[in-house]
């Protein structure tokens, strides 16, 4: 198991880096309508129950720190006023994000103890995740900015799974996010002897 968790934090560069949220999540959606803004929003307040986090209407420093965006092209971002002030490599992200066909990024900030502060989710709508529904699309978004996973830890294997014909959170996967959020645990850590404290954590979880 302990191999299995480290995998999930180590980088495609072979260093270990794990990080969670170090502040209250405020979220804020945007390009959905109202049904879709109480889905989007009720899959982060289930994240924020799973990793007994608290939610908060706003961020004191940012205002909203959690902000997920939907849209039908990249190039829209570069539309969307102040987005260049709040991420200021913008221009150059669309452009590699275009050039590799990508259709989703979060792009995380970090506070002085390497916690994470905030995150921008960009999902594009292509014809794959318009064919995906809301309910699972918002919850496997929620998932993944709950902590720092690493870029290779979803490749094979989504974050979510089906379970008697309906679609859940992988259970391993909310397993890592209790256990990550264990007041004992660090907020963060490139070390992988922290795998090893996040696998002991799931397994007395378990035996309980």
């Amino acid at each position: 198991m302990t191999d299995d968790i480290a995998a999930q934090f180590t980088r495609s560069d072979g260093s270990y880096l794990f990080a969670r949220w170090g502040r209250p999540i405020a979220p804020i959606v945007f390009g959905v309508d109202d049904a879709t803004l109480s889905v989007v929003k009720g899959a982060i307040e289930a994240m924020s129950v799973l990793a007994n986090h608290p939610l908060a209407e706003t961020d004191p420093e940012l205002g909203a720190n959690f902000l997920m965006f939907f849209f039908r092209e990249w190039d829209e971002l570069l539309e969307t006023p102040d987005l260049d002030r709040l991420v200021p490599e913008l221009e150059e992200l669309v452009v590699k994000l275009k050039s590799v066909g990508a259709n989703q990024y979060r792009l995380f900030r970090f506070d002085e103890a390497n916690a994470i502060k905030a995150v921008f989710v960009f999902v594009r709508m292509d014809e794959a995740l318009s064919d995906v529904p809301a309910e699972d699309l918002a919850l496997a978004q929620a998932a993944q900015s709950m902590v720092l996973w690493s870029d290779m830890a979803f490749k094979d294997r989504g974050p979510l799974a089906q379970v008697d014909g309906r679609v859940i959170l992988h259970p391993d996967v909310a397993a890592v996010i209790r256990a990550a959020y264990d007041p004992v645990m660090p907020a963060s850590a490139n070390d992988p002897s922290h795998a090893l404290r996040l696998s002991a954590r799931i397994q007395a979880e378990r035996q309980v």
